[in-house]
């Protein structure tokens, strides 16, 4: 190569940088090490992080969820870790199959009509929904429930405060934890959509079909955002309830935690919706031989049409990503996310009812719950969680003053399938003992 190019040496190649800049001395790397020493040094190293050795009841937006080998396998096969976007039907397939497939499994899990080719996560994906609805109502109101996750409504905001969005809060109710009826009373002529999360914020499950009905009798769309996408398996779908507008985070199916990414949004909708979509739809076609091959049938964005046409300016699709929620659901089957979801559940439950036992501690929600629910307990929870962390080794949940500062007491419990009754019960028994 050197002689091609009229080179003796390795060294001629970086003639251009002056002497003086040139490293002169070796580098200060370490001694190769052999595969057995490298891999006893990475073990000595995961050994000093202590939080990865404790017990995780966290969740609020993200879900620590068993993801089958298989998947990490399939996704590492380098013609999908290397594909990129599928311009070329011809020559992309595989890829195109594979976001056909994605398409069709959200559909099934949301009762909808037609799925996008996918978002960046949940929160971008219901900001995506309420831009939406304000294209196809024609309308600029849109009423919230405050018991969506506070980071997604955080994203909404910053996505509709220059659209001419107005977006007004619901409050849920002390009682119950749902906002079903504040959403129902506030819809009017002028709405464009109510945005109601179920399960909420705060773990409770919201009456769907109610919501749909008062949307529809004053001509709006029904928008519900997921955080857990695991109730899927156990709910009934937000489309067999009414829904127009289904959005979620699809980060419980095969998706590692990963410190918050990258995650993968899910947004689903009515066939009458379809060209209003953002993003991209991956669709069938057929050759003069009858052959089915994959195409990009629809693609909104603003890369691909003039941007005043233009749906939305999102620039791609969670790829790699919505390529292990197919292989992660493809692996688990129905019968495998139901059984998922039932142990979610019923763990939940069982968890809620030792804790509810303690002396000091209760229960301030009475909503129906799936596998998150709110724990009051007799001291400031920020104190209370550092406890258990600290003496412990448990993280017992998330403090709701982080986000409502007149809940000091409050703290939401995530319990999962990965969770054992013998974590359950080490939570409640450290609980009695703080």
């Amino acid at each position: 190569m050197l002689e091609a190019i009229g080179l003796t040496s390795a060294e001629q190649l970086f003639d251009s940088i002056p002497q003086e800049l040139r490293l002169q001395r070796p580098l200060n790397t370490p001694a190769a090490l052999s595969e057995i020493e490298l891999l006893d040094k990475f073990e000595r190293l995961g050994q000093q992080n202590a939080a990865a050795r404790r017990t995780s009841f966290l969740g609020a937006g993200a879900y620590s969820h068993y993801v089958p080998t298989i998947v990490d396998h399939i996704i590492s096969r380098s013609e999908f870790f290397t594909a990129y976007t599928p311009y070329q039907p011809e020559i992309s397939q595989g890829t195109l199959q594979t976001i056909f497939e994605f398409q069709t499994l959200v559909c099934q899990l949301t009762g909808m009509e037609v799925a996008n080719a996918s978002m960046y996560d949940g929160s971008t994906a219901l900001a995506e929904a309420v831009l939406m609805a304000e294209r196809v109502t024609r309308r600029s109101k849109v009423i919230s429930s405050a018991a969506v996750h506070p980071q997604y409504l955080e994203v909404v905001n910053t996505y509709v405060q220059h659209a001419g969005i107005d977006l007004e809060l619901a409050n849920f109710d002390q009682n119950t934890g749902l906002a079903g009826a504040a959403l129902a009373e506030a819809v009017d002529d002028q709405t464009a959509a109510i945005v109601v999360q179920s399960p909420n914020f705060f773990g409770c499950v919201e009456d769907l079909t109610a919501l749909a009905d008062a949307a529809h009798a004053k001509g709006a769309l029904l928008v519900v955002a997921i955080t857990e996408a695991m109730s899927l398996g156990m709910l009934r779908s937000p489309g067999a309830c009414g829904a127009d507008i289904v959005v979620a985070e699809g980060q419980s199916f095969g998706v590692p935690l990963s410190f918050g990414g990258p995650y993968v949004g899910l947004f689903a909708t009515r066939d009458k919706y379809a060209r209003q979509i953002p993003g991209r739809l991956v669709g069938e076609a057929y050759d003069k031989k009858g052959r089915r091959g994959f195409v990009l049938t629809l693609a909104t964005r603003e890369q691909h049409i003039r941007r005043e046409k233009a749906t939305s300016n999102i620039c791609t699709n969670e790829g790699l990503i919505a390529l292990a929620a197919t292989v992660y659901l493809e692996t688990m089957g129905r019968r495998g996310i139901q059984e998922a979801a039932h142990q979610c559940l019923q763990k939940a439950a069982y968890a809620a009812r030792r804790i509810r036992s303690v002396n000091g501690f209760s229960l301030p929600f009475t909503g129906p719950c799936f596998n998150e629910f709110v724990v009051r307990g007799p001291i400031p929870a920020v104190e209370l969680l550092s406890r258990l962390a600290k003496d412990k080794s448990i993280e017992g949940g998330i403090a709701l003053s982080r986000y409502l500062p007149d809940r000091d007491k409050d703290f939401l419990v995530c319990v999962t399938e990965t969770n054992t009754r013998e974590q359950i019960d080490a939570l409640v028994a450290a609980l009695s003992e703080l």
